[in-house]
């Protein structure tokens, strides 16, 4: 039986400002564990989150470079889980009135050029960093880093457009190129600063419904989540073929063994409890400030693209899309 792949992207993007999300923490990176901490991103009783007005208008900068409706009033809330990297006890994010809405990023791949579309930017805080004893010499132990605990975050959901992995793979080095384009993210996947969440499904070709998921966390190279989509697709179609089921769970891929192994079981839906946060009030945003953001946006790499094509005479120019054989070097 032929299948048809089915994958979502969850983006998360860290906003490129000097201090953290809702303290005046400096949001450095590489510093001593613990040192770039306050009693505000620590959670402590009492305390006051107070939005970082740089961080708000780069989120908006990035819903305008791709093509986001920008919410004219939208809200923070409590996510709640436990974690040991969540001194809190709760997520600051965003859910049911985010920042952005309804963009899209258009791709090329193979000379055809594709549209996916974008279902929301929001804004949320990060968590700290679990470190494990075994690569501290301690065996047994863990350590919690607080110093990413409220580090600014966009993350930029995708439809389920995109049917490879070098689809997967065009797109984000597209947003890559936004991000980084605008200035909005450094977009260093070595320090953290851009990771992916792959959601990847099959389905009998000509089929309508989706199949059961699996979520790949933490995927952060583009090599990487390249070969874990490609691998997780392969072990769904041995299932199916075999007669099985595909569990929907979270995994984890193992780059040295080059496959992907179960992280834990997921329900259709989490219980996190959302609720709007009392501490921060609803943000509204007037029209006369999206029009100030939207003149600071440069031109971004697919218009640069299309701009140069037309320049330099390409042969076969449609749309922004090169469909001659001959090499794009061959024009500079």
């Amino acid at each position: 039986m032929k299948y048809e792949t089915v994958i979502g992207l969850e983006v998360h993007v860290q906003i490129k400002t000097k201090t953290k999300i809702f303290c005046s923490c400096p949001t450095e990176f590489g510093t001593r564990p613990n040192e770039n901490t306050c009693p505000i991103c620590l959670g402590m009783p009492g305390v006051l989150p107070v939005l970082n007005k740089r961080f708000l208008e780069s989120s908006m900068r990035a819903c305008l470079a791709t093509h986001c409706t920008i919410e004219p009033m939208n809200r923070f809330a409590r996510k709640n889980y436990f974690y040991p990297d969540l001194p809190k006890g709760y997520q600051i994010s965003q859910f049911e009135l985010p920042l952005g809405t309804n963009g899209y990023i258009n791709i090329n791949v193979d000379g055809t050029k594709k549209r996916i579309g974008l279902t929301r930017i929001h804004m949320e805080e990060d968590a700290g960093k679990l470190i494990h004893g075994e690569n501290l010499g301690s065996p047994g132990k863990s350590y919690v880093d607080f110093n990413r605990t409220g580090v600014p975050l966009c993350e930029v959901v995708s439809e389920p457009d995109l049917r490879s992995s070098e689809e997967a793979r065009a797109y984000l080095i597209e947003l890559k190129s936004i991000l980084e384009y605008t200035g909005v993210s450094d977009c260093n996947m070595e320090e953290g600063s851009l990771r992916c969440d792959a959601n990847v499904s099959i389905r009998p070709v000509g089929q309508k419904e989706f199949g059961t998921r699996t979520e790949l966390k933490n995927l952060n190279s583009f090599k990487f989540i390249q070969k874990a989509i490609e691998y997780e697709v392969d072990r769904q179609t041995r299932l199916l073929d075999q007669g099985d089921t595909v569990k929907q769970e979270t995994r984890l891929y193992d780059s040295d063994r080059g496959e992907t192994f179960s992280m834990r079981s997921k329900e259709e839906a989490h219980d996190y409890r959302y609720f709007p946060d009392p501490d921060l009030v609803p943000i509204m945003i007037g029209e006369a400030w999206v029009d100030e953001l939207r003149k600071t946006i440069p031109e971004l790499p697919e218009q640069k693209r299309e701009r140069f094509i037309k320049s330099y005479g390409i042969p076969e120019y449609d749309t922004g899309v090169l469909t001659s054989s001959e090499p794009l070097a061959d024009y500079f």
